[in-house]
């Protein structure tokens, strides 16, 4: 009987893994894809995930290929507003690490090989997690290549993001929240003016936001309103003319080729375990990517999940006051970031004429001196519980 299964092998499934290997606890990961995404959402690591990925050795390869940013310039009707420092925070990383979404997954795909982790099962499909068997054990149901199967294990960690949820009671209890804001998105060869830094246009039209990427690329998000073109050539002409109108200039927009579109929900479970089947990164929690904190949400669950679980397998005892001390911290933090990803959404949204006078002035000073590096502590996570 399998220890551990890990349901789902993106970035927080992988890290499970390979901290769960490192510890000396048998696990499996099971994935429906039968090929790694090469699509990419989440490009930013912030200080309390790379600081929680150190022991696995995954932070030195992922900090190997990225790009460090190390200040946030925001702009109104071309002016600033404000400069946020990563670079001045009380962090062992004061920056924000940018790393295409498939370059994170191979460099924790290979911090799980360095840690003897098994391979994944791709083209297994997981049904159902149904627990409660006298013996204690999980008995989850799947199909995969070789037909239906039900598999008992010990310990079931769900990982799979939102699309998994209806897979258990545990996650099917989430509480969902629709957002009307719509986005298009692209990663481009970077011919800005944007330099080293991040850049947010708060503009009457909506945001823009431009990430620099490592090898020359630049990741562009902007608001859009619905109904127009969210797919194709149409798309990236849409998005190309609302980076140049937006940027004040066809530096940017000149070499976006493509498009895709996302919206915006906000998704909570009232709780992260039941018994011995736990859930973790989407699956259990959802915030705005506006902002970039999804992701490292996950990570930092896996990471402090991980010693909880290899001690319940090595010593056959649950820790339970550690295990309810965790999923209050990972509850707290996933509300925390919601909270800080819902304003960030709210501030995205087109600025009336209004409305645009009193949010530049309030930016203004939230920016500015003692106020700023708060930002930056909020904006890279520094008020995750687990954050250090």
């Amino acid at each position: 009987m399998t220890d551990v299964l890990i349901v789902g092998a993106g970035p927080v499934g992988m890290l499970l893994a390979a901290e769960l290997a490192r510890l000396g606890a048998e696990a499996s990961v099971v994935e429906s894809r039968i090929a790694a995404s090469p699509g990419t959402r989440a490009v930013g690591l912030h200080a309390p995930a790379l600081s929680a990925l150190e022991a696995s050795g995954a932070t030195d390869r992922l900090l190997a290929d990225a790009h460090l940013v190390r200040s946030g310039v925001a702009l109104s009707a071309g002016r600033l507003l404000g400069t946020v420092r990563f670079d001045r925070l009380r962090s062992r990383h004061p920056y924000v690490a940018t790393l295409p979404q498939h370059a994170t997954e191979a460099a924790l795909l290979a911090t799980s090989a360095r840690w003897g982790a098994p391979d994944i099962r791709r083209g297994v499909t997981v049904q159902a997690v149904r627990p409660g068997n006298a013996d204690g054990a999980v008995t989850v149901e799947s199909e995969g290549p070789e037909g239906p199967a039900a598999e008992r294990v010990g310990l079931v960690v769900i990982a799979t993001g939102w699309r998994g949820r209806a897979i258990s009671p545990l996650t099917t209890a989430v509480r969902v929240r629709e957002y009307p804001d719509r986005y298009l998105m692209t990663d481009a060869r970077d011919t800005s003016t944007d330099g080293s830094a991040a850049v947010v246009r708060l503009e009457t039209d909506g945001v823009l936001e431009s990430f620099p990427l490592p090898g020359r690329m630049r990741r562009y998000v902007a608001w859009v309103p619905p109904g127009g073109a969210e797919d194709g050539v149409a798309a990236a002409d849409r998005l190309r003319g609302i980076v140049a109108r937006r940027m004040r200039t066809d530096h940017g927009a000149d070499a976006i080729t493509a498009a895709t579109a996302f919206g915006v929900r906000r998704a909570l479970i009232p709780a992260m375990r039941a018994d011995r089947v736990f859930a973790i990164g989407d699956a259990a929690h959802e915030v705005s990517p506006i902002g970039g904190q999804g992701m490292n949400l996950g990570l930092i669950d896996a990471a402090t999940l991980a010693p909880l679980l290899a001690r319940w397998v090595q010593t056959g005892r649950a820790p339970e006051d550690e295990l309810r001390a965790w999923e209050r911290r990972r509850l707290v933090s996933a509300r925390r970031a919601g909270h800080l990803a819902a304003l960030n959404t709210t501030l995205g949204r087109p600025l009336s004429s209004r409305r645009a006078p009193l949010v530049r002035a309030t930016l203004r000073t939230a920016l500015a001196g003692r106020p700023g590096t708060l930002f930056a502590h909020l904006y890279t996570m520094g008020r995750d519980t687990d954050a250090r």
